[in-house]
């Protein structure tokens, strides 16, 4: 009988902690989210999410009160995902020739150079960064597409060195001087329509956390840890009892 009851003991409070053990707690390092603020003086807003599985990428975002035309069209903004640098988004102390633009060359040393293009089809590479035809359009939309991601980005998302970066400044909010400038990236473009408007560090979130205002991946509840833990009690109490009752026959 005492033999029963050493055995019957730890295995009851095995059987409770590994109830107790909840993925649900653990955070998902596979999804990533960023609060894209506004720089350059855009006055925009947006959020991103990345959720990675293996190596495909879906990358959700929203952005708004974005330069909403160039040249009587819906304007291009040419995005990314900048990696290999600080992982930080520039302030103006970023300006070095202090026209008031921090330029995509100037803010680089904060964030990088391009990992991905978050291009609206065909490539995602770097060589993509300029194309305008396959850039957000207009003043506010809503993006998503899944795509392959090499293994220098993504370790720069699992690494919080990862930023997204939208580009495109109205020129009339722009001083005389950067109104006139040329491109740093395609001179036969203004400066205006490759200088940053948003920025974003990407950073590691638990599933199905708030924060950017776009859901993530639905992901298994664990067990309720408080009926957990009455369910240990009772099982330790079922224990106890078997034990005395077994004592008591024993008696008899």
């Amino acid at each position: 009988m005492k033999k029963s009851a050493f055995l019957i003991a730890p295995a009851l409070a095995l059987g409770v902690l590994a109830l107790s053990t909840s993925p649900a707690l653990a955070a998902d390092d596979n999804t990533f989210q960023a609060n894209l603020a506004a720089i350059n003086g855009s006055n925009a807003t947006g959020t991103v999410m990345i959720t990675v599985s293996g190596d495909q990428a879906t990358v959700t975002e929203k952005v708004s009160g974005l330069a909403a035309t160039f040249d009587g069209k819906p304007y291009p903004h040419v995005q990314h995902i900048h990696i290999g640098a600080k992982g930080t988004c520039p302030d103006m102390s970023a300006d070095t020739n202090k026209d008031g633009v921090i330029s995509t060359t100037e803010g680089a040393p904060n964030y990088g150079g391009i990992g991905a293009t978050l291009s609206t089809s065909g490539d995602t590479s770097p060589a993509a960064g300029t194309n305008l035809a396959v850039a957000g359009m207009g003043a506010a939309y809503t993006y998503q597409r899944t795509f392959t991601l090499d293994a220098k980005t993504s370790a720069a998302l699992k690494g919080g060195t990862a930023v997204v970066v939208v580009h495109g400044l109205d020129p009339a909010t722009l001083s005389p001087e950067a109104q006139k400038a040329p491109s740093d990236l395609v001179p036969s473009l203004p400066l205006a329509a490759t200088s940053p408007a948003l920025c974003g560090t990407l950073t590691a979130m638990p599933a199905g956390a708030p924060g950017t205002g776009i859901k993530a991946p639905a992901t298994p509840a664990g067990p309720d840890m408080g009926l957990l833990a009455a369910g240990g009690g009772l099982l330790l109490a079922a224990g106890g009892a078997y034990t005395v009752r077994r004592r008591m026959s024993a008696k008899a």
